[in-house]
């Protein structure tokens, strides 16, 4: 009778998958690794290896994380990866959103304004007279600063209506 245990190579693939996930952990801040749930050996491993910077320690470090990894859930971990990259791209998404907004608003005016209202369903006072200063400003730097408000006034209302 022969037991179908994992060859070499089979357990190597799978320390190696493991450390690759560890290393999707150290870019992390320190509240996204807190909401993991690791273990306090991991999460100290993780948060030196964000710190190292010479190439030969931090592939010492990210041996060291593929190794702990064999005793942490992996598939919790992967799992709380990817809603970390959903709601990334969901945010890259709404802040284009924003940036494409700004730039109508800016070239197009009151109809572009009208448009963004109907859209949204949010009629905002604060915006319009944002967009009338703009159109008087005398200066270069007044007018980079207004932008940046505009920008900020519609990427905040944006946010609001998606959540």
């Amino acid at each position: 009778m022969t037991i179908d245990k994992p060859s070499k190579n089979e357990r190597k693939r799978e320390q190696h998958a493991l450390q690759e996930l560890g290393e999707y952990l150290i870019p992390l801040t320190n509240r996204e690794l807190d909401s993991i749930g690791l273990s306090d050996e991991l999460l100290a491993a993780v948060r030196a290896a964000a710190r190292i910077k010479s190439y030969g320690a931090l592939r010492r470090q990210k041996q060291l994380i593929g190794k702990l990894m064999r005793q942490a859930d992996a598939d919790l971990i992967r799992a709380r990866l990817e809603n970390f990259s959903a709601r990334d791209l969901h945010e890259k998404r709404l802040f284009a959103k924003a940036e494409r907004w700004r730039d109508s608003l800016l070239n197009d005016g009151q109809s572009a304004l009208d448009n963004f209202s109907a859209e949204t369903g949010v009629v905002d006072a604060e915006l319009a007279q944002l967009l009338s200063e703009l159109d008087r400003t005398p200066d270069e730097r007044t007018e980079k600063a207004l932008k940046r408000q505009v920008f900020r006034h519609v990427h905040d209302i944006l946010v609001r209506i998606a959540q």
